[in-house]
């Protein structure tokens, strides 16, 4: 049986971003599973739209989107990058790992959800937030409650249907 691909989308570009720290470790977690072949998608490196976006989004049995909370809502480079691919989305799972202040960037997953659902893509129910998400990681880039781990391996569960 060939190896579950994973396409794991770090969906800031901004100057001074957070998101390529959350990413990393979600990332190192799951290259663990050898049930898993792990590709990050930078979106500062492989910007949608784009050939190579599009190709990525395609290879990938699942996506996994980390996302910081901005003004209540997501990144606007991560919908144009979404938005600029059509038909890899449909019937692909997609989770979450998000990370803001207070809310944890889940104000930034909900209207995700929406947006994959007219892709028809399919958004899994459990997430990964981390609240004031810079004070959440330590100076090694782990975070500091074990417990996310744990949600983390509950969300790369249920990404493999």
């Amino acid at each position: 049986m060939d190896p579950y691909r994973l396409a794991v989308i770090v969906g800031s570009t901004r100057e001074g971003r957070f998101s390529p720290t959350v990413a990393a470790w979600f990332t190192d977690l799951a290259r663990t599973r050898p049930d898993l072949v792990v590709e990050v998608v930078d979106l500062v490196d492989t910007p949608g739209p784009g050939a190579e976006f599009t190709a990525a989004i395609g290879r990938a049995d699942a996506v996994v989107v980390v996302t910081p909370e901005y003004n209540h809502s997501f990144p606007g480079p991560l919908k144009t990058a979404i938005d600029s691919v059509r038909g890899e989305w449909f019937a692909k799972p997609v989770g979450f790992v998000s990370h803001g202040g207070i809310s944890g960037g889940l104000r930034a997953v909900e209207p995700l959800r929406g947006v994959f659902a007219e892709l028809h893509a399919v958004t899994i129910r459990e997430t990964v937030s981390f609240a004031m998400a810079w004070e959440a990681f330590d100076g090694d880039g782990q975070p500091k409650d074990p417990q996310a781990g744990e949600a983390a391996h509950r969300l790369l569960d249920q990404l493999a249907w």
